[in-house]
C-alpha cells in the first residue's frame, strides 16, 4: 500500500491506495484542518492509526531542502526519516506542493479543465502551473522532447509589481502592512483577497456594507468576499475580485515569459475554480496579455483552470505509485 498526501496551510488531505490487479484503488481518504494539529506526525498518527505502508509521497506547501520541509504557513517541520520510521515505509518522498500539483494536472482528464483563452493553439511544450489558495504556488513543467520534468519554485514570493496607478497605491498600502517585503502571495491568495478588500475600504472606493463586515467576522473572510463579489451584492467585494483577476493574469504571464509554456498555463489551487465565472469575464486574460510588444508571444498560449480540487493529492499518489512499481 502507498500513502499520498497534500499538506496545505488550511487543510491536509491524506489517502491510502492499494494495488488491485493492474489498478491502484483508493481504500482510505480523509481531509483535516491543518490548524487542528501541532505537527504532521500527529496527523499521521490520527489517520493511519498504526497501519503501515510501503511507499509515501507528500506534497507540502513549502520549500523541500535535502528531503525535508519546513512549511510556509504552518509551524510544521516534516522530515523524511521520521515519516519513514512512523509509517514503516521503505521509500518516502516529500515534494513541494506545486511540484505534486504539476504531476497531478499532467495526469488528469481533459474534462477537469476550463479554457480561458479563445485564441489558444494547443502544442507540445513547457507548461506553467500557478495555484492561488492559502498561498500562491508556482511550478514549471519542462518538456525535453520526450518526457516532462517538474521544476519546483517559490515564485509566489517574488516582488509584487504594480502595473497601474491603482496598483501602485495598493503597493504603498501593502508596504505599510509588510514593510520588509511585498510579494505576489500577499495579493494572490485568500489573505490577498482580504488585503484587496481592506485596501479598497481605505480608499473609500464604495460604501461599506455592514452585513458583509458581520459575515467576515463569523466565517472565512476570503470566502465571503468571493461569494458577494460574484453575486454583485457588494461593490467592494466585486472590485476586489476584479483586481485579483487582473493581477493574477499579469503574474501568470510573468511566469509564461520566463518559460515560454507553449504546452499551456494551468491555474490550479482553490480560488480560481471557485470564482470561475469571474475569471471568465475577461479581466484575467486582459492582465495576461498586457505585455506590450510581447502580447503576440502570449496570444496563442492556452490558459486553463483546473477544476479538480484533488490535483495535488493525485500528483503525490502518481509519484508514490511510480516508486512502488
Amino acid at each position: 500500500m502507498i500513502l499520498a498526501g497534500d499538506v496545505g496551510g488550511t487543510k491536509t488531505l491524506l489517502a491510502v491506495y492499494q494495488q488491485q490487479g493492474s489498478e491502484w484503488q483508493c481504500v482510505k481518504k480523509q481531509q483535516v484542518a491543518s490548524a487542528d494539529f501541532a505537527s504532521f506526525s500527529e496527523v499521521l498518527e490520527y489517520f493511519l492509526a498504526g497501519e503501515t505502508v510501503t511507499h509515501v509521497c507528500i506534497g507540502v506547501a513549502g520549500p523541500v531542502v535535502d528531503g525535508d520541509c519546513r512549511t510556509t504557513n504552518l509551524p510544521w517541520f516534516l522530515k523524511s526519516t521520521e515519516i519513514a520510521e512512523q509509517t514503516g515505509a521503505v521509500d518516502v518522498s516529500l515534494l513541494n506542493d506545486l511540484e505534486a500539483m504539476a504531476w497531478g494536472v499532467l495526469n488528469l482528464p481533459e474534462g477537469d479543465f476550463v479554457e480561458l483563452n479563445s485564441s489558444a493553439k494547443i502544442k507540445q511544450g513547457n507548461i506553467a502551473v500557478l495555484a492561488a489558495g492559502t498561498g500562491l504556488g508556482e511550478a514549471i513543467v519542462a518538456w525535453d522532447g520526450q518526457k516532462y520534468h517538474v521544476i519546483a519554485s517559490e515564485g509566489g514570493n517574488t516582488d509584487f509589481a504594480p502595473n497601474t496607478e491603482e496598483e501602485i497605491a495598493l503597493l504603498r498600502y501593502l508596504m505599510g502592512i509588510y514593510p520588509e517585503h511585498v510579494c505576489y502571495e500577499r495579493v494572490l491568495s485568500g489573505t490577498g483577497l482580504v488585503n484587496l478588500y481592506q485596501f479598497l475600504k481605505s480608499m473609500d472606493y464604495a460604501p461599506i456594507e455592514a452585513e458583509t463586515e458581520r459575515r467576515m467576522l463569523e466565517t472565512d473572510p476570503a470566502a465571503v468576499i468571493s461569494a458577494l463579489g460574484m453575486s454583485g451584492e457588494d461593490a467592494l467585494c466585486s472590485k476586489a475580485l476584479t483586481m485579483f483577476c487582473g493581477i493574477y493574469g499579469a503574474e501568470a504571464s510573468n511566469l509564461a515569459l520566463k518559460c515560454l509554456p507553449y504546452g499551456g498555463v494551468i491555474l490550479a489551487g482553490g480560488i480560481a475554480a471557485k470564482i470561475l465565472p469571474f475569471m471568465q469575464q475577461g479581466m484575467f486574460m486582459q492582465g495576461f496579455l498586457a505585455k506590450g510588444r510581447y502580447r503576440a508571444v502570449l496570444e496563442p498560449i492556452s490558459v486553463k483552470i483546473c477544476t479538480n480540487s484533488e490535483a495535488g493529492l493525485w500528483g503525490a499518489a502518481f509519484r508514490a505509485i511510480q516508486a512502488a512499481i
